[in-house]
């Protein structure tokens, strides 16, 4: 019964945070920045170009520069992605789903480290990940935990 009743609490405590988040500033000015994005029929445009081109940009791969359109498909798609990149909505959701992302790394990284400082939290910076103990410090690898 005190499992069942630790369970429950670690479900409300849960949710509890979740509702935090979603009442944070970083979270309600990401669905701002999403909304924005939506409602851009400009960006709209672009992502839907982009998408067609990504998928020209595939079938050309699979040829690599022997495909007739290599040359073509591959500075249309770099275009068409700079283009998308610059785009004012695109940019500033990009920049908010970032500032959520940290915010969730963070939380993560807190409650990963209240339990143990070994416990690996992505970080969402494939720099830093690969960084850490690979295969754990049970693995007979050279391992610096602490």
């Amino acid at each position: 019964m005190l499992l069942t009743m630790t369970t429950i609490e670690l479900m409300d405590q849960s949710e509890e945070l979740a509702k935090s988040i979603t009442h944070s500033d970083v979270f309600i000015h990401y669905i701002g920045a999403k909304k924005s994005l939506e409602r851009d029929s400009v960006a709209q445009d672009l992502i839907r170009r982009f998408s067609a081109m990504k998928e020209k940009h595939e079938e050309v791969q699979r040829f690599g520069r022997y495909h007739p359109d290599y040359d073509t498909v591959s500075t249309e798609i770099r275009k068409v992605k700079r283009e998308l990149d610059l785009n004012e909505s695109v940019a500033a959701f990009k920049k908010a789903e970032k500032e959520l992302e940290m915010l969730l790394n963070e939380v993560s990284e807190v409650i990963a480290h209240s339990i143990s400082k070994t416990i690996k939290v992505p970080t969402g910076n494939p720099y830093f990940d690969q960084m850490s103990c690979s295969g754990g410090c049970g693995s007979g690898g050279g391992c610096s935990c602490g």
